[in-house]
């Protein structure tokens, strides 16, 4: 199977999942092909960009010209004639929209690609549905959190998305009801399916022996909630307790966070450290006693799914606090796997991070628990696999979709 994956940017730090998807497919022995709608604009990459064959090409998105658009067209007609009877399908796109679609569709051709997919219901799924189209061949797509909750989302142009997809996958049980609830029958081809991790990549070490620091890691906007963070750790402060808090990552808010800890008297217990290389990141939780995950739903409506770092952080045997956003309690059973607090509740979540910094038997059970979870849930070879099962049934063939057969852990047994 020749696939195309649509993104809007690639590569892009906090979308290690799409890599990951990536490696496992090729692993499987299939051809992907990346076709990035926008340049990247991050200054840290992921460290297992060496590892992907695909090559990447980026679609013109800016400037185009009249004679550019026309050029697109004619080109991708004389390729695939049946583009002029299927243009009417472009109604009511943007311009720009329409001539990553032409040029996309003429790559499918050019390079042999039987399959379209997308990840986010928003810009890149709009371009593959339309390029899929054009092109003959069939489209899915992958949806996330931002693109079917935030203010900006049109129903109707999601609804045409989900009713032409072959198959389209989301990453929550949580998100899966959302769009069964507000989309009906438009939504009967949608799947559950968590993004994955390569656990190799991931090493449990139990949280017995821990310094008394807790990490967060995300880009500074208003729905990681770091912002309740700093309010949590000034109360912790108050009480005496002995931590400190690493926050890695960047954002609009980093101004406004490094003001509001100043403000607050935290500064010697938080750092906003910025941006890190992956590698770093990964040290920094597997050494820390807790991971802060204080998602919150945006004034905007934009939310996260279920936060990637927070999985890893559960993989690598670092307890988590999280709250009841999206699909985190599917994951984050409160108690069992991690603690779990109200979504804006500063009291909770001080009160949650001092339990798992003083009670080491807690957070070994809660480690223990946790990685037995992301083993049974989130592997990648096994949710790759899936995927490639969606998409092998949209062109009537099982071919290449086999699940991996090496065993699921289950409840009680041992951490390796």
């Amino acid at each position: 199977m020749r696939v195309g994956y649509v993104v809007k940017r690639f590569p892009r730090y906090s979308e290690t999942f799409v890599v990951t998807e990536v490696l496992a497919h090729e692993a499987a022995g299939w051809e992907i092909e990346i076709f990035s709608l926008r340049p990247p604009n991050d200054t840290h990459f992921q460290d297992l960009l060496p590892h992907v064959r695909a090559s990447v090409r980026y679609l013109p998105c800016e400037g185009t010209r009249p004679s550019d658009f026309w050029a697109a067209l004619q080109d991708a007609g004389q390729i695939q004639p049946r583009v002029w009877h299927t243009l009417p399908e472009a109604r009511g796109e943007l311009a720009g929209d329409v001539y990553q679609a032409l040029l996309l569709a003429s790559e499918v051709r050019r390079r042999g690609l039987d399959h379209l997919h997308a990840h986010f219901a928003s810009l890149p799924a709009t371009v593959a549905r339309l390029a899929a189209r054009l092109a003959g061949v069939p489209f899915t797509f992958t949806a996330h959190a931002k693109d079917i909750f935030h203010e900006t989302v049109r129903p109707e142009e999601l609804r045409r998305k989900l009713e032409d997809a072959a198959a389209v996958v989301t990453v929550s049980e949580f998100n899966l009801q959302h769009l069964q609830r507000t989309y009906g029958s438009s939504a009967r081809h949608v799947r559950r399916l968590y993004n994955g991790l390569d656990l190799g990549r991931f090493p449990f070490r139990e949280p017995r022996e821990r310094p008394p620091r807790i990490v967060a890691v995300g880009r500074l906007v208003e729905k990681k909630g770091f912002a309740v963070l700093l309010e949590a750790a000034a109360l912790m402060v108050g009480r005496g307790v002995a931590f400190t808090v690493d926050l890695i990552g960047e954002g609009d808010l980093e101004e406004p966070l490094r003001q509001r800890a100043l403000a607050l008297g935290l500064g010697s217990h938080v750092r906003l450290l910025g941006p890190q290389p992956q590698a770093e990141i990964g040290r920094a939780v597997a050494e820390a006693a807790a991971f802060a995950a204080p998602c919150v739903v945006g004034s905007d409506g934009d939310r996260d799914g279920l936060p990637t770092t927070l999985l890893e952080a559960m993989a690598l045997g670092t307890p988590c606090v999280s709250t009841d956003v999206t699909g985190i309690p599917e994951v984050l059973g409160d108690g069992e796997t991690g603690l779990l607090v109200p979504q804006n509740d500063p009291g909770a979540l001080a009160d949650s991070l001092e339990r798992l910094l003083t009670d080491t038997a807690l957070r070994v059970e809660l480690a223990r628990r946790a990685r037995r979870r992301i083993e049974q849930l989130f592997d990648a070879r096994v949710n790759g696999a899936q995927l490639r099962q969606l998409i092998a049934e949209a062109h009537g063939s099982g071919a290449g979709s086999s699940v991996p057969t090496t065993p699921v852990p289950v409840a009680g047994a041992p951490i390796r």
